[in-house]
């Protein structure tokens, strides 16, 4: 007699969560809730729970639409100016980084955040499985910022910073941090971080005596914030992103020149 349990046979088709997250609709934690709230089917079924498998003969239907075959994945390096916030909409009405964007940007979503008064580097994606991997602490990539501080920060101010802190009981991993210049009462320094939690250089800088007044991301792993204008956005090509990410070769499309920032719109 055989003792051996029978192997169990992997589903076919992907994570159905997964699947939504790369039709560019909801990251993949956001489209596991619309899934928990009733608000996803499959196959004229509603889907309880998203430990499901789903292949392209299923038909997946989100908020009453049906999801359509997803788009490459692509990325965009965007140039975020000071002022605007980094969601889909704000409950204060302030005007969002999507207010700002060329009109015939694609759907799209950040790669993490900058905050109201930070400027720089921002990634923009129509995938939520690669926003998702941009986004993990595992992938490690350095984010280099220049910061302006109001004070006369010397290298022992630095030292904290360097060796790692503990901040309103959240730990910051050490950065990266050198003196640009003194210039009167403010200083020039460059950071780099591998994590970027909610407002950390600014709440790191708090924590040493210094108030940013200034805060500009530079760079994102490898990819650069360069000569960008205030409000412009240019695609990453497929090429790049396959040589940084492993993509799959993707046809390179014809429009990934640098988009001109666009008139600024009033809300009404």
């Amino acid at each position: 007699m055989n003792s051996k349990t029978p192997e169990k046979k992997t589903p076919e088709g992907e994570r159905i969560a997964k699947v939504i997250a790369r039709a560019g609709i909801a990251s993949r934690r956001e489209a596991e809730r619309l899934i928990e709230e009733g608000r996803v089917t499959v196959n004229g079924q509603k889907v309880l729970r998203a430990a499901l498998n789903v292949t392209a003969s299923d038909k997946v239907v989100v908020n009453g639409r049906a999801l359509e075959a997803a788009e490459p994945a692509r990325l965009w390096l965007y140039h975020k100016p000071t002022g605007l916030v980094t969601t889909t909409r704000d409950e204060k009405g302030r005007r969002t980084i999507y207010d700002d964007l060329p009109e015939d940007m694609p759907r799209v979503m950040s790669v993490g955040r900058l905050d109201l008064n930070s400027e720089g580097l921002l990634l923009l994606t129509n995938d939520g499985e690669l926003k998702r991997k941009l986004e993990l602490p595992s992938t490690g990539w350095l984010r280099r910022y220049r910061v302006r501080v109001n004070g006369r920060p010397t290298e022992a101010t630095f030292e904290p910073l360097r060796k790692g802190l503990v901040v309103e009981g959240e730990a910051f991993q050490p950065m990266i941090v050198s003196l640009d210049r003194q210039q009167g009462a403010n200083a020039w320094i460059t950071v780099a971080i591998r994590e970027g939690k909610n407002r950390e250089i600014r709440r790191a800088m708090e924590a040493v005596g210094l108030v940013v007044n200034r805060l500009i991301r530079l760079s994102y792993g490898p990819f650069q914030l360069g000569q960008l204008k205030p409000g412009a956005v240019e695609e990453v090509r497929p090429r790049v992103l396959r040589d940084q990410l492993g993509m799959p070769a993707e046809p390179e499309p014809e429009q990934a020149k640098p988009a001109r920032p666009k008139p600024q719109r009033r809300r009404r």
